[in-house]
């Protein structure tokens, strides 16, 4: 397995060697635009990944040739801590990943638009004005802070008030999902809030869930299922409130590899 930086040309800018139990990259120079990252392993499955050390080390699940668009224009970096892809000294670490158990299988803060073959991975049908402090991408990145909204530490997926929205989590693999977890914007009374979800996985299975006013995540245990895509849909709006901005801080899927 190894790790490469490459510029807007595809010109090797670093390379990873070997340490640990993966290998890592020190990269000590400031990223330009159009600089990505191409991460191969041996074969698809669960790797231990970190891009930046602003966001830590998360495990994804990694096809055997991945790419990630490393964000350097202000537009593109809203929604990350205002230290992430800066400076001029950069670590990137990669191993397999160790025995793992029950855990949140939506997690992926790195995940964004232009991903390639990193998962799992968000998507939606609307997102606020395009703007990257509203994407998809904000409701798997782990982050819980919602009582306020706009850029880092309060990116959510906003909906620009369309009653069709819709987000989808492909997760690249079967999993095995028990358990549902929805985490709402609370930034009363800017925010509104819905009172049903629905939940629609791969196979056509669909849940509904009747939400609350709560700040806080709220769970909904389910059959367990195996699935590789879950899509979000079907929000209702609490109808006597004012407010028409209903908004997503976080979707989690609890479960255990297959």
């Amino acid at each position: 397995m190894h790790i490469e930086i490459l510029d807007k040309d595809c010109k090797v800018m670093g390379r990873s060697v070997e340490s640990g139990y993966g290998c890592a990259l020190v990269h000590q120079t400031a990223y330009n635009e159009g600089d990505h990252i191409i991460i191969h392993v041996p074969q698809s499955g669960l790797y231990q990944l970190q891009l930046d050390e602003s966001l830590g080390s998360h495990i994804v699940y990694l096809k055997e040739e991945a790419r990630y668009a490393i964000p350097t224009r202000p537009a593109q970096r809203t929604c990350y801590p205002p230290q992430a892809f800066l400076g001029s000294l950069h670590l990137l670490t990669l191993s397999k990943a160790g025995r793992l158990g029950r855990r949140n299988l939506a997690l992926n803060p790195y995940d964004h638009h232009h991903t390639q073959g990193i998962f799992p991975h968000a998507t939606a049908n609307v997102e606020t004005r395009g703007e990257m402090v509203f994407a998809a991408r904000n409701a798997i990145d782990g982050n819980f802070t919602n009582h306020s909204h706009g850029g880092y530490p309060f990116e959510s997926w906003g909906i620009n008030r369309d009653p069709k929205a819709e987000l989808t989590v492909d997760f690249g693999r079967p999993i095995l999902v028990d358990e549902i977890r929805l985490t709402i914007r609370a930034d009363w009374p800017h925010d509104s809030w819905w009172t049903e979800a629905s939940l629609t996985d791969n196979e056509g299975r669909t849940h509904v869930f009747q939400l609350q006013k709560d700040p806080l995540p709220q769970c909904f245990p389910i059959e367990a299922t195996v699935v590789s895509s879950l899509t979000l849909h079907d929000l209702k709006k609490e109808a006597g409130d004012p407010s028409p901005f209903p908004a997503l801080t976080q979707l989690e899927a609890w479960g255990v590899e297959v």
